[in-house]
């Protein structure tokens, strides 16, 4: 949903921003106008929501993880869907080949990843051009983002930043440790660590701009005024994301070395010759982070064939949760062969226990 209105007030305090020169004196305006920005953002937002989901791809999350691929048009990303996964994606040399998602699923080291190939992203995307919501709510709901850059346009890279920025995406991002615990009177109590990035005074006034008045709000770390936001909103996703450079055999190694400087890309590849695919593939397994988990049962030998697959920090908690809802009530005590352990076969009386990739797991329950 477009208002014009709304627009105009965000336009406008978008360029006093633009215009205010960063200084001490200065910091309490800038905090309070990146504050008014994002609640007028989030108003325009929440109105174009149940457009958003009427108008949006429907697309079937399947396998251990779901990539987005994204990219500009003729990237690249339907040859590369075609290459690393079994879908059979549109290919033209002719930008906006991709009309609609197309999945595809990538069988790696015995995990099932879909990677999703959605129309080419343009400058503009965050505020619909291009069907570019539509691309980037495909994007937040995603495991892990890929984005493809043309190795002739290293350009497309920062655009693509900004428009996941815009869009609520913070790829390879940390969370900010920020509390905020509501409550009903007795206003903003703040406790901070040592801030640099702004004040106590301009953290103070943003809350209440943002319409926080009475909480007990608690800031670990550095935190900028920009980080205080995404928290205070509470609707930002923190995605891990992969640069990839496509067409390498299209420049020349001079070239390379330019774009290398420039943008730091993760990997170079080129879809069409089949260059660095197996890396890519690889990659993108070591960024989901994924355990994977062997189950066997009591006097039997482990299925090594088709492991359960959970994430980094998973327990034997979440173990006994996929077997059967009933299994964390009438837990006794787990025996683990693998990483995680001492010595193979220990037994394990807590379901907090962490477990290691390629831990075998033998659950004893009631």
């Amino acid at each position: 949903m477009n208002d014009p209105k709304l627009n105009e007030k965000i336009a406008a305090f978008e360029e006093e921003l633009k215009n205010t020169k960063y200084n001490k004196r200065t910091q309490r305006s800038i905090g309070l106008l990146k504050a008014k920005i994002a609640r007028l953002k989030q108003e325009h937002h929440k109105k174009a929501t149940a457009q958003l989901a009427a108008d949006g791809f429907a697309v079937k999350k399947t396998g251990d993880a779901t990539a987005a691929l994204i990219g500009f048009p003729s990237a690249g990303k339907s040859t590369l869907l075609n290459k690393i996964t079994d879908a059979d994606s549109a290919v033209a040399a002719y930008a906006f080949t991709t009309l609609t998602v197309i999945p595809g699923m990538l069988n790696y080291k015995k995990t099932k990843i879909q990677i999703l190939d959605v129309p080419g992203l343009i400058e503009g995307a965050s505020e619909g051009k291009g069907r570019g919501k539509e691309v980037l709510a495909a994007a937040s709901n995603a495991d892990l983002i890929i984005l493809l850059v043309d190795a002739m346009h290293p350009e497309q890279l920062p655009v693509m930043k900004n428009e996941l920025y815009e869009a609520r995406i913070r790829m390879n991002m940390k969370k900010p440790e920020i509390r905020i615990t509501k409550k009903p009177t007795g206003g903003i109590t703040l406790s901070t660590g040592n801030l640099t990035k702004m004040d106590k005074a301009t953290a103070m006034a943003m809350l209440r701009e943002l319409k926080i008045n009475n909480a007990d709000v608690v800031l670990r770390g550095d935190v900028s005024p920009d980080e205080l936001i995404d928290i205070v909103e509470a609707n930002r996703r923190y995605v891990p994301g992969i640069i990839v450079v496509n067409k390498l055999d299209a420049v020349d190694n001079a070239s390379l070395e330019k774009i290398k400087a420039m943008i730091k890309p993760d990997l170079f590849i080129s879809a069409e010759k089949d260059i660095g695919l197996n890396e890519l593939k690889e990659l993108i397994f070591q960024r989901l982070k994924f355990v994977r988990i062997y189950c066997k049962e009591a006097g039997k030998n482990a299925d090594m064939n088709d492991p359960m697959v959970l994430n980094e920090g998973a327990t034997i908690k979440d173990v006994c949760d996929k077997l059967h809802r009933g299994f964390v009530n009438r837990f006794r005590f787990a025996r683990i062969w693998g990483k995680s352990v001492k010595f193979d076969g220990q037994k394990v009386l807590k379901l907090e226990h962490q477990l290691k990739d390629e831990d075998v797991v033998e659950v004893h329950v009631d």
